[in-house]
Order: C-alpha cells, then sequence, then structure tokens
C-alpha cells in the first residue's frame, strides 16, 4: 500500500462502496423472502459492519503506514488483500447478475427464481473458490516429476536427480515456519542430487529472513545446493533513506545464502564431477526485459567453462532463455522462475493456460527448442494475492537421462 498514493487508496475506497451499495440494493429482494425480521436485520447489520470495517481498515493502515512495525505492516496488507479480493471480485460478479435480472426479468417474468438462484451462486462460488485459494490451496505444494534425455549427457550423470525451488518470498510466509518445513519435507524425501533455487527469496528486506535458516538448513543434497538471485532480492522496489541501506539489506541476503550452505552463484560457475566426468552449474544474476533491470552477465559466467560440452544454467527470469541462450550458446538445460503461472489457471495432464501466458512465452513447465530446454518453475510461495487459483506452488522434481 505504500507504493499507492494516498488519492488511488481513496477511489479503491469509493470503488468498494459503491460496489457493495450495489449488491445490498441487489440482495434486498431475496432478503424480503425470510419472514423472521430479526434475521433480515442481522443480515443488514452484518453487512454493513463488514464492508465499513474494511474500509476503515485500509484507510487507517494507509494513514499509519510509517509507524506500524514492518513485518506486521506486511502481515496486514496481505490479509486485507485477501479480504478486500474475497469480497469485492464476488459482489461484482452478484451485482452483474442483479441486473441481469432486471432486464430479463422484464422479458421472461417467469425466470425470476432461476435468476435468484443464479444470482446467488455467482456470488456465493467466487468467494469459496478464493477463499479455498487463500487458505487452502496457497500452501498445497505440489510435487512435478519430469524427465530430459540429452545427447552430449556424461555416462555418469545418468539419473542425476534435481531439485528446483523458486519464488519462495519468504516475508508473505509471516514467520509459519511449519508451514514450510512441509516443503522441506517434501524435497528430502525426493532424495535429490542437487538443489536449484532460482531467485526471489524475499519480498524486499532481509529482516524478513529472521528465524527461516532453521528451516533452510535442513534442506539435504547429496551434491551441493546452488542459487541465484530474482528481480526482488536487489531492494529495488523499496524508499531507502541512504544508499548503504540498499547495500546492506542485498549483503544481509547474500550472507543468508552463505548461512544455510546454499553456493550463490552471482555471474559465476559451479563444477559438480562424478569419477572423470563433468557438468557446469551457471548462475547469472538477475536478467529481466524492462523495467526490470539486467544484472546478469552470461558472458562473464560462462569464463573457464567452454570446454565442459554440458552445462546447466540457473536464470530467474524466462525471458533470458530467448534473448542470450538459444543458439547463441551450448547450454543444454536452463532453470528459471519469476512468473508464479500468475498463482491462477489451471493445469490438466499436458494442457495449461495461465492469464500470464499473454505476458511470457514461457511461463510454466518444460520447454523445448532445437536441443536446448527450459523449465520455469510455478513458484513456492506467493506475492501479491495471497493465495493460488488452480496453480499450485511447485516442487520440481528432473531427472536427467541420456537419448540413446
Amino acid at each position: 500500500m505504500k507504493s499507492f498514493s494516498f488519492f488511488t487508496i481513496v477511489l479503491l475506497c469509493i470503488a468498494i462502496l459503491v460496489i457493495d451499495v450495489l449488491a445490498f440494493f441487489g440482495l434486498q429482494p431475496m432478503l424480503n423472502l425470510i419472514n423472521t425480521p430479526l434475521i433480515k436485520i442481522s443480515i443488514d447489520i452484518s453487512f454493513w459492519l463488514f464492508s465499513l470495517g474494511l474500509i476503515i481498515s485500509i484507510l487507517v493502515l494507509k494513514i499509519k503506514m510509517d509507524s506500524i512495525h514492518p513485518g506486521r505492516k506486511q502481515l496486514l496488507i496481505s490479509s486485507l488483500y485477501g479480504l478486500t479480493v474475497s469480497s469485492f471480485i464476488p459482489k461484482i460478479i452478484f451485482v452483474v447478475v442483479i441486473a441481469l435480472f432486471y432486464f430479463t426479468n422484464q422479458l421472461l417474468p417467469n425466470s425470476k427464481w432461476f435468476i435468484i438462484v443464479l444470482a446467488l451462486l455467482s456470488g456465493f462460488l467466487p468467494f469459496f473458490v478464493i477463499v479455498y485459494a487463500i487458505f487452502k490451496a496457497a500452501y498445497r505444494f505440489k510435487v512435478h516429476h519430469v524427465e530430459v534425455a540429452f545427447k552430449n549427457l556424461p555416462e555418469d550423470f545418468i539419473g542425476f536427480k534435481i531439485v528446483q525451488i523458486s519464488d519462495v518470498h519468504i516475508g508473505s510466509f509471516n514467520y509459519r515456519y511449519n508451514i514450510l518445513e512441509s516443503a522441506v519435507k517434501l524435497i528430502n524425501d525426493c532424495k535429490p542430487d542437487v538443489i536449484f533455487f532460482t531467485g526471489d527469496l524475499v519480498n524486499n528486506y532481509a529482516w524478513e529472513l529472521n528465524g527461516w535458516s532453521k528451516v533452510f538448513e535442513k534442506l539435504e543434497a547429496k551434491e551441493g545446493k546452488f542459487a541465484v538471485l530474482g528481480n526482488h532480492d536487489y531492494g529495488d522496489y523499496s524508499q531507502w533513506k541512504r544508499p548503504k541501506d540498499k547495500k546492506d539489506n542485498f549483503e544481509s541476503i547474500k550472507y543468508f545464502f552463505k548461512k544455510i550452505n546454499f553456493n550463490l552463484l552471482l555471474n559465476g560457475v559451479a563444477i559438480i564431477k562424478r569419477n572423470d566426468e563433468e557438468i557446469a552449474i551457471v548462475g547469472v544474476e538477475n536478467w529481466g526485459n524492462p523495467p526490470f533491470k539486467q544484472y546478469g552477465n552470461l558472458k562473464k559466467a560462462l569464463t573457464g567453462v567452454e570446454s565442459i560440452p554440458f552445462k546447466i544454467l540457473l536464470s530467474h527470469d524466462p525471458s533470458h532463455w530467448p534473448q542470450e541462450i538459444i543458439d547463441k550458446t551450448d547450454i543444454a538445460l536452463t532453470f528459471s522462475g519469476h512468473t508464479h503461472g500468475m498463482q491462477a489457471g489451471f493445469n490438466f495432464k499436458n494442457k495449461k493456460w495461465s492469464p500470464i501466458q499473454y505476458k511470457y512465452k514461457h511461463w510454466a513447465g518444460l520447454y523445448k527448442q532445437n536441443n536446448q530446454y527450459l523449465y520455469v518453475n510455478r513458484g513456492l510461495g506467493w506475492l501479491g494475492f495471497p493465495g493460488r487459483i488452480g496453480m499450485r506452488p511447485e516442487i520440481t522434481v528432473l531427472t536427467l537421462n541420456k537419448t540413446p
């Protein structure tokens, strides 16, 4: 809420109030069917207590933004955002259906009861879907198993198991350690050879990481844990009193990776050896199309590993793949995140859809062009909308194989 002006917040509150007034009057014909006045009055009072309470809370939070502790402020913002979405969207749908009711009832007088039932369903069903998305689906971690075969994979790396996680946005967990611990258990149960983390550890601030090392350090991988940074890890979306404050925040985030035994690749490379064979794990800093900043330097990251035939790249933003990797390098496999699958859409067998696909060509799952592959993780946490609709948080298990 800090990024929006007070005028914008007031306009939002007016929009909420207008929709609530329309929804209230649309509800009255249905409430008139209730024979007990006390029940009807109770529903009316509850309706306005919730509506006005939400509006007042939004305004108070905006006014007192600077005086609220950052941790509590983040919790309040996510809670109010969830309440606003779960009430605002169903009411808009309800109002639209009610408007259709008055229009249709003039043409088809006998359709009254059908439209009333439809209006109630149009309001309640989206509400329950959104509530489920916030309180259940947001942390229903799903393990995606993928196998990819390559001609040039060294023999000793056949069956090499990679677990990828991305976009944790740890501040959104509001210090509910037990939730992430369940994801850690799922990851460890996969018995990975390596774990890759592809960016956006935090929302903005290093203080979000307080207490979380005891959870992350439980992650186990036989041959190492590797990470890169995402666009949210640089502190670019916050206002800083001094440049030093931003730098200190950034250094603290980088130190956290060291604390939990992750090898943070900052335009660098790590080599994994098995017997006399080896593969290169290349990691670049965040690289995205504007307005996202481009800290990544792929040329620098690849220095010294030209002779290693099999390379894996960690790059947070999948936009990087078509811009600098495909047909321009010999990188066999790239891992990215960033899109979250927009936290909304659907996945059914080999079919998937999300509104985010109209912005990102590569937004979730496995992609292939020529002999190069990209895997885009749907993210483990959430940002903005505190839930997920048809786009569960993802743990990727990718196994390497060799083509005959």
